[in-house]
């Protein structure tokens, strides 16, 4: 089963599109629904296990729901993850930081009195081409959690040799450039599609092709 992470700072809309798509050419697909609660590392992984139960999974973890992927093949029955747009840890590291130092600035400046920050789509001036159409905007920006600050100095366990694991990366564009890279030298299949960072509402249908294409790559 294809289980689909969105991004812990945004919901199961981002991913519905490509659930279709997969179901309709007779894949089992599944979108993790991460809650409206406030987001912690512990939220994220029991939402996931949840979802997952006792199936074998293929996990497809989107944006920041990579740096959870390696630790989530520990307590689940993972056969293979395809990133998506995704970070990575450090191909060494114990644990990965769910913000680099130097991105916790960015985000200090935008932080509420109460200590929380906007909602992921208000962080950047213009986001209308991210989105196929208003409607789907809307239905993304329902989703979105008010996300503690504290969540991002927070760190996930990160597995001795998690690259050595059944895995795959498709990239939208460049600005994963070195996760992509990374990737590649690990040895994993890779691809890149020209889009946005939501392109899987853009074109469904070529992600989640590439998607399925790269689950099979990874595993062979």
């Amino acid at each position: 089963m294809f289980l689909l992470v969105p991004s812990p700072l945004l919901g199961p809309a981002t991913w519905r599109p490509v659930e279709d798509w997969l179901f309709a050419q007779g894949h089992e697909a599944s979108t993790v629904d991460l809650g409206s609660g406030p987001r912690t590392p512990e939220g994220v992984v029991e939402s996931v296990r949840a979802a997952a139960g006792d199936r074998s999974v293929v996990l497809v973890p989107h944006s920041n729901a990579g740096l959870y992927a390696a630790h989530l093949g520990t307590v689940l029955s993972v056969t293979g993850t395809v990133y998506v747009d995704a970070a990575l840890p450090e191909p060494t590291a114990t644990e990965a930081r769910l913000a680099p130092q130097a991105f916790l600035g960015f985000l200090r400046d935008l932080e509420d009195p109460d200590g929380t920050l906007p909602p992921w789509t208000q962080w950047w001036p213009a986001v209308d081409h991210l989105f196929p159409d208003p409607g789907t905007r809307a239905a993304v920006e329902r989703e979105q959690p008010r996300v503690p600050l504290a969540y991002f100095t927070r760190t996930v366990p990160v597995p001795e040799r998690w690259t050595e694991r059944p895995a795959a990366y498709l990239a939208f564009g460049d600005t994963y450039a070195d996760e992509y890279e990374l990737a590649a030298a690990s040895g994993w299949p890779v691809r890149r599609l020209d889009g946005s960072h939501l392109h899987q509402l853009i074109d469904p249908g070529a992600v989640g092709a590439a998607v399925a294409a790269l689950a099979e790559a990874a595993s062979s």
